[in-house]
């Protein structure tokens, strides 16, 4: 989004917030009801609009989907389950005054013979009104959530739920390209009898849907749905992955091979219970493990990433505006946790811009969650002094953040922590630290250790904290203070912060008093 020349000297390439503006207030308290093939669940949106937070989710595995390949009907212990989490679901939702209410249905109301009657009994018994949709739109819902969170996102999409798989092609640009949709799903794949039977039509269902998108290749796979991120969770489990967050979490086809390997030569409630997966969850993966097989397979992708954001952030998606779509999910939700917890809300912005000529050399991605520890780093000052710095690595590492890979959310945690510690040693950066590597550790230090030393000035005028200037050829940091109340901020604390970024630079610390 182009910023007019007062914006982009006030705020810069991020823009002025926009997480209370009218177009984010219309979002808030969006309440989603998704009623799928194997689970129901009731998602309610509220907090920053391009990067929300859950204000509610709740799922009950009713299994609508399971014999309807034989059957033609909804599972009748499914349905009654279902009614029973619909009506709890659409009193809930009015006792949080959730503003806007959406229900959809997807694969096995569409399919079943009893669907319309399904509907209509929803709707006498709580109101709601069901929107079945069809596959190519639930594909393109579903990668719309996938873009709620990777806003650039290039690859492709796939969802798989209990009765269908969709997928849809992200040509980049914030854009949905080509969808499809099969019927690949692990609820319907359990009537196939025999393995060989199976095989033949996974490998005939994937071919067809990958003839329909006119492409058998793409880099990157981004894959939705809980059948998916119970094998991920497999995968973490195999390799001892230290970060126990879904969303984004990446995988290469060799460990997914190898995770493969291991669901078919494994007990199934041993492994169960090892990653803490439901039991009915865990009875679809050896069916859903055979389908991301031949996926992986047919389009040859070099990066598979899971997305915790789906069909129902697609439709939060569906009603952003435009201005809000263009904007940098991370930010804004940091935004509206500075608003919200810090003591002096848009103080981080100052502090971005001191500390930003130690890190002119930086990408553009890296400046990025720069601007985002800034944001951050003093929203949790209610926290115990003694704490404080594990809080905040907590707090960074697992919170409900778009666009962000794995190693920058320990960078985000790491720079957090060092905003309150010097040291790093007997923290819970130890079992996160092979996630960072040595060069990103160190300027995360330095990221931590700057911001410690710019909050000394951030009760007063952002013009008496001076100016930092870095002359790494002749390593020297120097801080130049304006003269008298400037120069008296400058006390004993100060002082030592001052000299442990420098520190941290390799650099002589200086300090020069007169025009800051």
């Amino acid at each position: 989004m182009k910023l007019d020349a007062a914006e982009a000297e006030e705020y810069g390439p991020f823009g002025a917030p926009l997480f209370d503006g009218p177009e984010a207030r219309a979002l808030r308290r969006v309440g989603v009801i998704d009623v799928g093939s194997n689970s129901v669940r009731l998602v309610v949106f509220d907090g920053a609009a391009r990067s929300p937070a859950y204000f509610f989710n709740e799922k009950i595995l009713c299994g609508l989907g399971a014999g309807l390949a034989e059957t033609g009907r909804l599972n009748p212990d499914g349905r009654e389950r279902a009614m029973v989490a619909l009506r709890r679901f659409a009193i809930l939702a009015r006792g949080m005054e959730v503003n806007s209410l959406t229900a959809v249905a997807t694969a096995a109301v569409r399919e079943a013979s009893d669907g319309p009657a399904f509907e209509a009994e929803v709707e006498a018994a709580t109101g709601l009104k069901l929107w079945v949709i069809d596959g190519t739109e639930e594909a393109r819902l579903s990668a719309q959530g996938v873009l709620l969170g990777w806003p650039e996102a290039q690859g492709l999409m796939c969802d798989i739920g209990g009765s269908s798989m969709e997928l849809a092609v992200l040509p980049g640009g914030g854009q949905v390209g080509a969808t499809v949709s099969g019927k690949l799903g692990p609820l319907k794949l359990q009537n196939v009898k025999g393995k060989g039977a199976r095989r033949a039509e996974i490998d005939a269902g994937v071919k067809a849907m990958a003839e329909v998108l006119g492409q058998d290749r793409s880099d990157k796979l981004f894959l939705v749905g809980g059948s998916w991120r119970a094998i991920a969770r497999v995968d973490m489990h195999r390799r001892g992955y230290p970060l126990h967050v879904l969303h984004e979490y990446t995988m290469t086809p060799k460990d997914l091979r190898a995770t493969f390997d291991l669901i078919e030569a494994s007990d199934m409630e041993t492994l169960r219970q090892e990653t803490r997966t439901s039991s009915a969850r865990m009875s679809l993966v050896p069916l859903a493990a055979e389908v991301l097989s031949r996926v992986v397979k047919t389009f040859r992708p070099k990066e598979i990433a899971i997305s915790s954001y789906g069909i129902r952030e697609g439709l939060l998606y569906e009603r952003m505006p435009d201005v809000l779509r263009a904007r940098d999910p991370l930010i804004e939700s940091c935004r509206a946790s500075e608003a919200a917890s810090a003591r002096l809300p848009g103080f981080g912005r100052i502090l971005y811009k001191f500390i930003s000529p130690l890190f002119s050399r930086a990408s553009e991605r890296r400046q990025r969650l720069i601007r985002a520890c800034c944001l951050l780093h003093d929203v949790s000052w209610r926290a115990h002094p003694d704490y404080r710095a594990e809080i905040c690595f907590d707090n960074a590492t697992r919170a409900n953040l778009g666009g962000l890979t794995h190693s920058e959310r320990v960078f985000l945690g790491l720079a957090l922590l060092h905003r309150y510690r010097n040291k790093r040693e007997g923290t819970p950066f130890e079992a996160l630290a092979p996630l960072l590597n040595e060069a990103d550790t160190q300027e995360a230090e330095v990221v931590g250790k700057a911001m410690r030393f710019g909050a000394m000035f951030s009760a007063q005028d952002p013009e008496l904290m001076g100016r930092l200037k870095l002359y790494p050829k002749r390593g020297e940091l120097e801080l130049a203070l304006p003269k008298g109340d400037g120069e008296a901020l400058y006390g004993e604390v100060a002082e030592a912060r001052f000299r442990s970024l420098a520190a941290s630079l390799g650099c002589a610390p200086k300090v020069r008093i007169g025009r800051a």
